[in-house]
């Protein structure tokens, strides 16, 4: 019906898309925030660059004209303020948190603003890791975000899950790189995807070649790239194959990720820009055997 509300609990009719009696984990933004396209950028291994490409397809989106934010659900290893050069604590009022913003106005969220110094450690357990993602996404006030990228952390544990289960989330970017067991990453990141039922946009491969200044050859150190194999396997488009280029490396490192010129995501910004936002549904748990409570196994 064109005015579902997806509360199937408390209505009275019987449609093709009625999912009454399944569990809904999705956890309401603030009141006061509006939120469009939520994206997330995940990979199958650590390492590969999530955090580098997160940063560039919020500032390569903020040069389009929309505006963006990211939430850093990398908790215990956070990296993105450091990316854009922003220190400090974030502030807060009566309503809610506020993100810290950008020098071009990308909205940013991220443990490391929290805590006295950008190297105190977070030793927390899965489930509080968890519930300080959904604190990043329902108790920060949010304004007017057109995109907002999502930060993870590497692997399919429990915050890829918390996210996926808990936001609204519209596709994952899955990031890689050249080594033989490219395969193995893309798949595990790929069959998360699938199993909670959210759309792959695509692949980007970062460290993908060497452009030698002298020659103007491409040397691809970790090995010949296998990304275009990978994407025809899966059936997903490849979104850009970013260089090992050690002023990228500078930029990060300063805070200067803002002032790059060649930001190598044109093909990702033309796919986000045609993204249609699907309709609401519910994520799905994982699938995962059917374990008794102690009470069923306690013997009689």
């Amino acid at each position: 019906m064109s005015d579902c509300n997806h509360q199937c609990g408390s209505c009275g009719e019987q449609c093709a898309e009625r999912t009454e009696g399944e569990p809904d984990f999705r956890v309401p933004p603030h009141v006061k925030s509006r939120i469009g396209k939520v994206i997330a950028v995940v990979s199958g291994k650590g390492g590969v660059g999530k955090s580098l490409v997160t940063s560039l397809l919020a500032v390569a989106m903020t040069r389009k004209g929309h505006h963006c934010a990211i939430l850093d659900a990398d908790i215990t290893g956070p990296s993105i303020p450091r990316v854009f050069g922003l220190s400090g604590q974030v502030r807060g009022d009566e309503d809610g948190i506020l993100p810290e913003r950008s020098k071009t106005g990308v909205d940013i969220i991220s443990m490391n603003l929290f805590l006295p110094s950008d190297g105190d450690a977070v030793i927390w357990r899965g489930p509080i890791i968890a519930g300080a993602v959904k604190q990043f996404w329902s108790e920060v006030i949010w304004r007017d975000v057109d995109y907002m990228f999502v930060d993870m952390p590497p692997g399919t544990g429990d915050v890829p899950l918390t996210v996926f289960q808990s936001l609204p989330v519209d596709g994952i970017v899955v990031v890689t790189s050249p080594q033989e067991l490219v395969g193995m990453i893309v798949s595990k990141a790929i069959d998360m995807a699938h199993q909670m039922d959210v759309p792959i946009l695509g692949l980007v491969e970062n460290y993908a070649y060497f452009l030698c200044p002298d020659n103007g050859k491409k040397y691809h150190v970790f090995g010949e790239s296998h990304i275009d194999a990978e994407a025809q396997r899966h059936g997903v488009k490849v979104l850009a194959q970013l260089p090992i280029d050690p002023s990228l490396a500078a930029a990060c490192d300063s805070g200067g990720i803002e002032e790059l010129e060649d930001l190598c995501m044109d093909g990702a910004v033309a796919v986000l820009e045609r993204l249609e936002r699907p309709q609401p549904h519910r994520k799905p748990l994982l699938r995962t055997p059917h374990r008794r409570s102690a009470r069923q196994e306690k013997p009689a």
